[in-house]
This record gives structure tokens, sequence and C-alpha cells, in this order.
């Protein structure tokens, strides 16, 4: 299976990785941020709808932009809630039904290993958490000391986490859409005859200059944070 987190609205990343994968890879995860900070959103729903072998999961920018759609109020403010009712406001309709029915999370017997797919961790009343910055295996061990898991798979934090106790094995594979390099992070799991996990964690290198100097011809809103922050350029130099 092929692990994906934090496409973030950016088709030419999605494209270089599926394009990437295996043909043996039976299954597709992604794990949430579907679209948002990326302008390419139509694109990006398009190619994971149309496909049977990937699962994907909401994150926090999905459920953003699917509330302003429901008229409901969203979580985010100045600078990113303008940013997440622009992308809302050039999503093509069609595409709503799949991004409001996306799960929350996906927990998935494969091979006598009990996986959960989420985008983040979650709290009591099953709302992400704060992002931590600095995570420990202990911190992680606590978080799901009441569950039954044998490996966690997450994004939302865009740096990989590659975690392993004797309870439990925690995934990140990064931001597949916002990165400081033009490369694309995912993660393969494979499970042998023996049960044994065998975790590669693969970049593909692609092209992204269409898809940045598009920020400025597009005029997105809050394009100046966005590639100053997750591409590390600064447009006014």
């Amino acid at each position: 299976m092929a692990i994906l987190a934090d496409i973030h609205g950016n088709s030419a990343t999605l494209k270089a990785v599926l394009n990437n994968i295996d043909n043996d890879t039976e299954h597709i995860y992604c794990l949430g941020d579907l679209v948002g900070i990326g302008h390419e959103t139509d694109e990006v729903l398009e190619i994971l709808s149309s496909r049977n072998d990937v699962s994907c999961i909401i994150g926090n920018h999905d459920q953003a932009i699917i509330k302003i759609i429901h008229g409901e109020e969203p979580d985010s403010y100045g600078e990113e809630r303008e940013h997440h009712q622009w992308i809302a406001s050039r999503l093509n309709e069609k595409y709503v039904p799949f991004l409001s029915n996306l799960p929350l999370k996906i927990e998935k017997k494969i091979c006598n290993k009990h996986f959960l797919f989420v985008h983040y961790h979650l709290n009591d009343n099953q709302t992400f958490q704060s992002i931590d910055r600095r995570p420990t295996l202990e911190k992680l061990d606590e978080c799901y000391r009441k569950q039954s898991i044998h490996i966690i798979c997450f994004g939302h934090h865009h740096k990989i986490h590659h975690f392993k106790s004797n309870k439990r094995l925690y995934l990140n594979p990064g931001s597949l859409g916002c990165n400081h390099n033009p490369v694309a992070p995912y993660c393969t799991i494979h499970v042998n005859d023996s049960n044994q996990l065998s975790i590669t964690f693969n970049e593909v290198p692609y092209d992204n200059r269409q898809f940045l100097l598009a920020y400025e011809k597009l005029n997105v809103p809050a394009k100046d944070f966005i590639l100053n922050v997750f591409h590390v350029i600064n447009i006014n130099n």
C-alpha cells in the first residue's frame, strides 16, 4: 500500500507520485488536506474521485472549505479564511459530495495488523489536536493507550515521522504538496507472508515552476504567506 498526506491542491505533485507508484501497489490512502493552500482544487479532486484504488479521509482544510460551502462558520480566520473562501468559490460543485462525505478516520485490519488512517491525532470530542512540534514516542503511546491499534498513519504536521515502540508504529510520510524542495514525499508499506512490515519513504522529483507561478497569476489570497512559509519563496525579491 502507499500512504500520501497533505496534497494541498497540488495536482502536479500528485501526478508525479501516482506515476511513480509500482503497479503492484494494491491500495492508496490519502490522509487529508486534499485541498487548500494549493490552487489546483478541481484537478486534485478529479484524480482522487475517479480512482477505485484510493481511500481518502478529511483534513482541517477540507473541513473549513466544506463548512463555507454549506454556509457554516469555518475554524479559520483572517487571511486563511479569505483563502478558504476563495477555494470554496472556485470549487466545481460536482466535487462537493465527494469532499463532504470524506470520513474523519479509517480503521482497517490488514494481514492481522490493526491500522488507523487519520489526518492527525483526535481529541476525545473527535476534533484534531493542536500540532505537537516536538513529538516523542512516549507522548504518542500515551495518546493511543486506550486503543488497540498497531499502526497509526497520519499527516497534518508536514514533517516525516517514523516512531516505533513495542506497542505501536507511527508513520507520517510528510506533506506531498507543500515542500521546500520540488519533491513529492510518500510512504509505502508492504506486509510479507510472515506479517512482517517493510516500510519505505520515497521522494519523487517534479517540475513545480508552473504551479508556483500560478499563485501570482491567479492572485491567490494569502499567496505571499503560502509561498514564503510552505515553499520558501519570497516573490518580492
